[in-house]
């Protein structure tokens, strides 16, 4: 690009004077008025922008010009959130895939590409984008070549395929002929100059003006053109893995939005998902090199558009009985909050576990289809109620013994004609045989699948329970691997038992069941997930207080989830929702919480300025007329590394001492007291470039050293075998700016854990120590 102050700009009103003749070539006079088309459109050129400067003069007209290339072209899919439209570049592996699809292959046939770690299927031919595992409408897919820019742009823009070709076509001719400043004239009434190969502008049709147009010049700002995606300043992502380790299924919470700025769960999971990678690269770096590590797929499972759509029609009864006034609030209310009665609804209750399990083996299903390889474990994260959902679910599964492993049972046993022989639904048949559809395929349709294919809803509704139904063996009930079974007098209960059995309410018409456990839950049939999850992971997770308001006092340190051995509760210390899981299995014991390392191998520095401060008021307390080094010892405790380093003649040096005080005569006691006053005052001495090299120059080894106490901590406290023996509470570091106002921040600490690097970190990190890969520090 030639230099230009202000390249976007425009041409240059210096320009135009210095030469007195139009962009046309046509000379001129000035103060002249422009009357002719030709006149004013170089007038208006002229006055685009009168702070650029011409830069396209300043070439070097003598130079060799460059042979023509072929430009390099790269796709790119749109984006449309709320007004705003942007185009983003695929990665450069998938582009790669679709270019070379386009230029092999036929282009009346059309062929469908995956990407995006086959979360997206585009249609070469029909230029359009399909999500695979969650509803989403089309985007449009562009061959890109060239962009453009205007003022009030912040990134360039692709422009259509068609008009790239134009612009292509003439480039080219202009670069063979080695002729510029050429005027190209578009159909659609826009200009183009291309002034030389790195100054290309173009200008937009000229209307008639308004009164409240200050200018002519505004409505003719002209935009800067490039040709080629290296041209231009964009971050082309290379690409994800092939190789999937591990597949998560991440369930939301109450309402729609799962953040403060109201997106959804699926926008939420790829930032999660792009964090995720990001981490991979920087504590995984040498395994990935010798591709031990691949990725981990994480997957939305929305549950909330089943319960406020049609099929229920509970927004409708909601809204009949909702008062007018402060109608956003109330909408809000009725939106969100109160997911939470409707989950301890019996009706709804089974709703939203039916559509949370067949949702999470739908996509279960599927992803086997897509990737037929994977033969890794599968791990559940949910926030706030979404973890409670999933808690409840746990609970009530079979075990390894009793779920039958493979495909569902009722797919060998029945038929799809018998089916719909039983619903008297079997005038339906031949719709499905004419889409060759059978039982497995038929679990994997939607609602709107069946409605495209012209079934009435009635018909669809039951089409779509029996195969929810039907997708697990019939004796899967609700009940907990350990249930009191026919204990109507507690004394023929153990003592144990008894200690958390409570008789059935008289007052509620609800009936609950209490296990060993002391789990009341509403009595719902919890259906089968169709594997065993290796963890679960709760966000900000209300389930220490919905156990105890279900009557729970105690969770048996013995009780395990029956198909599920690790358990993680990850809370914020500000998060209003969250309680704590651990003071109900071990209440003799006042346990912290295990504090969630910095994902760049550090405390946070309030933190640890906090820890180390409360720590020496304490011993000074505890010690005024004691050993100032004992305070001090308790002040350096941590961070370590920060302080200066002992040397080793001097630990066996008060070794040394401390025996020879020991033994030694009391002549000698004095000079070993000179010596420890001595050492005292050097410490004192050294603390302040300790403090100037931990806090200012950011020298740091705080995770290697907390690493080892938290293993340090997890061999001596053991907090039952819900998390196999280990800890269960973690909580995560609240910034600096968080821990001035901590109720200000309040909402925000609820919904930070889908943008936390810590929270991605944590599950990394326990995902890759089972798979046996080895955990590396990023340095400093």
């Amino acid at each position: 690009m030639s230099s230009s102050p202000n390249e976007e700009g425009g041409l240059s009103q210096a320009a135009s004077n210095e030469n007195n003749q139009d962009l046309l070539g046509k000379p001129t006079q000035s103060g002249a008025k422009a009357n002719t088309p030709e006149e004013q459109l170089s007038r208006l050129l002229d006055e685009a922008s009168p702070t650029s400067t011409s830069s396209y003069e300043m070439v070097d007209e003598e130079s060799v010009p460059d042979p023509y290339k072929d430009v390099q072209p790269h796709w790119f899919f749109c984006r449309r959130a709320d007004d705003s439209t942007s185009w983003l570049p695929f990665s450069r592996e998938d582009s790669d895939k679709l270019e070379n699809t386009y230029t092999t292959g036929n282009p009346d046939e059309e062929v469908v590409i995956a990407v995006d770690g086959e979360r997206y299927d585009v249609h070469v031919k029909e230029r359009k984008r399909y999500a695979v595992y969650w509803e989403q409408g089309p985007t449009e897919v562009r061959r890109c070549t060239w962009f453009y820019k205007g003022d009030k742009d912040t990134r360039f823009m692709p422009y259509p395929e068609d008009f790239s070709k134009m612009l292509e076509e003439a480039f080219k001719d202009a670069v063979t002929s080695d002729q510029w400043k050429k005027k190209i004239d578009f159909p659609t009434g826009e200009t183009v100059i291309l002034h030389n190969p790195k100054l290309i502008m173009q200008y937009q049709p000229i209307g008639l003006q308004d009164d409240w147009i200050s200018s002519p010049s505004e409505q003719t700002r002209p935009r800067t053109v490039k040709r080629g995606v290296d041209s231009i300043s964009i971050d082309i992502p290379d690409g994800e893995p092939d190789q999937v380790d591990h597949l998560v299924f991440m369930v939301h919470g109450i309402g729609p939005a799962c953040d403060l700025r109201f997106r959804s769960i699926i926008q939420c999971v790829n930032d999660f998902r792009s964090a995720s990678l990001s981490l991979l690269a920087s504590h995984y770096k040498r395994a990935q090199q010798d591709g031990l590590v691949g990725r981990v797929e994480f997957l939305p499972v929305n549950w909330h558009s089943a319960l406020h759509g049609d099929a229920t029609g509970v927004d409708e009864d909601i809204q009949r009985i909702t008062l007018p006034s402060i109608s956003r609030l109330r909408h809000f209310t009725n939106d969100t909050l109160l997911d939470l009665f409707f989950y301890n609804s019996p009706t709804y209750c089974q709703t939203i576990v039916d559509t949370v399990a067949s949702e999470i083996n739908r996509l279960y299903a599927l992803f086997k289809q897509r990737h037929p390889d994977f033969n890794r474990a599968v791990s559940l994260v949910g926030h706030s109620l979404g973890s409670l959902i999933l808690f409840d679910l746990l609970t009530n599964q079979k075990t390894e013994s009793e779920v039958p492993s493979g495909n569902p049972s009722f797919l060998s046993s029945n038929t799809l004609e018998q089916i719909l022989t039983k619903l008297d639904l079997k005038q339906y048949l031949d719709i499905f045989e004419s889409e060759n559809l059978d039982l497995e395929s038929l679990s994997l349709c939607k609602d709107s699948d069946l409605k495209d294919l012209g079934i009435p809803l009635g018909p669809r509704k039951k089409i779509l329970n029996c195969i929810k139904r039907r997708w697990l063996p019939e004796d899967c009930k609700a009940a907990a691997t350990l249930q009191i079974h026919n204990a109507e007098d507690p004394g023929e209960l153990s003592p144990e038992q008894s200690r958390f059995y409570r008789a059935q309410s008289v007052t509620s018409a609800v009936d609950y069941e209490y296990f060993n456990v002391g789990i009341g839950q509403v009595s719902i049939d919890y259906p089968q997930l169709a594997f065993q999850p290796q963890a679960f992971f709760a966000f900000g997770s209300p389930i220490g207080m919905f156990l105890t308001v279900r009557g729970l006092k105690r969770i048996d340190p013995n009780y395990t989830f029956p198909t599920c051995k690790s358990f993680y509760n990850i809370y914020h210390p500000y998060d209003p929702v969250a309680y704590r899981i651990e003071p109900m299995i071990v209440s003799e014991v006042d346990l912290e919480p295990m504090l969630i390392p910095h994902h760049k191998g550090r405390k946070r520095m309030h933190l640890e300025l906090k820890d180390s401060l409360t720590r020496m008021s304490m011993d000074l307390k505890n010690n005024v007329l004691g050993s100032l080094r004992t305070a001090w010892q308790s002040f350096a405790r941590i961070p370590v590394a920060a302080l200066p380093p002992v040397e080793e003649g001097e630990a066996s040096a008060d070794a040394n001492s401390q025996e020879a005080q020991a033994s030694a005569a009391g002549s000698n006691a004095d000079a070993n007291k000179g010596d420890k006053n001595a050492d005292i005052w050097s410490k004192i001495l050294e603390w302040p470039w300790a403090i100037h090299t931990h806090y200012l120059k950011g020298v740091c080894v705080e995770a290697e050293s907390s690493m080892n106490t938290e293993q340090t901590e997890e061999s001596e406290i053991k907090v039952g075998m819900l998390n196999g023996g280990r800890r269960i509470d973690y909580v995560l570091q609240e910034k600096p700016i968080e821990s001035f106002n901590e109720y200000l921040f309040a909402i925000q600490s609820h919904l930070c854990y889908w943008e936390s690097e810590d929270t991605a970190l944590l599950l990394l990190k326990d995902i890759y120590d089972k798979l046996g890969v080895a955990f590396e520090q990023p340095q400093q």
